[in-house]
């Protein structure tokens, strides 16, 4: 077996609780192959001080920095405004890789198309992972999920970046102790980083994303008799409900996770599309998927990074008062309410 990658992440002038999804998830999930930070903001600090988790993960201001605590791979942990590669981030992938480190990368621009990034790779008999790039070959959905045994899970959510992933990472390995052969279907960036495997749907065709959330679930169900997919976006969300529609209809859920955050009022950058009370958007998802599979939502899951923990405590209250499901913020409390939920769905649904 290869040895796992040691990673020095890129996150310059965005390393934060909400600004560094993919280098924060391999912190928080795979924290033994991350050596160290690059962000010139919060050289000198750790992990554990910019994040709140992640131990004494050094935060460092250059690449020889970085190198000096032995990294092999070098991680794009963020997303460059714009979705383009700035110069100066070129110039540092060029020269990490100069150094032999493997790049490993989520973004739209693949490193790998770059000429001269291409050609140096070569020289230096380095690999380039881009991981967004989907599978040569895939087809379009025709509903073969109903045709497994396995009970699938969706998370989806009033917003995006609101945690559907991580609610997903944090429920996997408690259903995993219960005996229950459960399996993650990862379908962004990082959830194929920390999984290993998956598509990352928002770079397929269009009329392919549920075809690539059909054979997803497929390969997963081969083995599992839970599948966990990954959610991406919100069917309000104005730029990329059609990649959660995709998912939806491609996945074909028995049940779905609802993910939200309690003081997000609106589409995070599109202020003008408010986001409906909960119970309401309940229903609205709940009905998004009835004409192809009734998937009901049992389960809340909740964001509380913002708030104090009284006011996470009582607003977790709330939420389970108002829409009567099992809720929780499966980071910071304890995940066993929306994990019994799930169990118990799974044991009694019809066959």
């Amino acid at each position: 077996m290869p040895k796992a990658p040691r990673y020095l992440i890129l996150a310059h002038d965005n390393f934060g609780p909400e600004t560094s999804k993919t280098a924060n998830a391999c912190i928080r999930y795979t924290p033994d192959r991350v050596v160290g930070v690059l962000d010139r903001g919060h050289a000198g600090r750790t992990a554990q001080q910019v994040l709140g988790f992640g131990g004494d993960i050094p935060v460092v201001a250059t690449l020889d920095d970085g190198l000096a605590l032995a990294p092999t791979a070098l991680l794009i942990g963020i997303a460059p405004a714009g979705g383009q590669l700035p110069a100066d981030w070129i110039q540092l992938i060029a020269r990490s890789i100069e150094r032999r480190l493997a790049i490993w990368s989520g973004l739209h621009t693949f490193i790998s198309d770059i000429p001269e990034l291409a050609a140096l790779a070569a020289t230096h008999d380095v690999a380039i992972h881009d991981l967004r790039r989907p599978p040569a070959r895939l087809e379009v959905a025709n509903g073969r999920v109903r045709e497994v045994d396995a009970t699938v899970i969706l998370t989806v959510g009033t917003d995006c970046n609101i945690g559907k992933m991580t609610t997903q990472l944090q429920l996997l390995g408690h259903l995993r102790a219960r005996g229950i052969r459960t399996s993650f279907a990862a379908t962004g960036q990082t959830g194929i980083l920390i999984e290993g495997r998956g598509i990352g749907v928002d770079a397929v065709i269009a009329d392919f994303i549920a075809g690539a959330a059909e054979s997803l679930v497929l390969e997963c169900a081969s083995d599992s008799d839970l599948v966990l997919v990954e959610g991406q976006g919100s069917i309000i969300h104005p730029s990329y409900s059609g990649v959660t529609y995709g998912l939806l209809h491609g996945a074909l859920p028995h049940a779905q996770i609802m993910c939200a955050q309690p003081g997000r009022t609106a589409i995070n950058r599109c202020e003008w599309v408010k986001i409906p009370p909960l119970v309401d958007f309940i229903r609205m998802s709940e009905a998004a998927a009835a004409p192809l599979r009734p998937a009901p939502v049992i389960g809340v899951a909740l964001n509380t990074y913002d708030l104090d923990d009284a006011a996470a405590r009582r607003v977790v209250d709330e939420v389970q008062r108002e829409t009567g499901l099992p809720t929780t913020d499966p980071v910071r409390f304890s995940p066993a309410p929306v994990v019994d939920a799930i169990a118990q769905f799974h044991q009694t649904r019809p066959r």
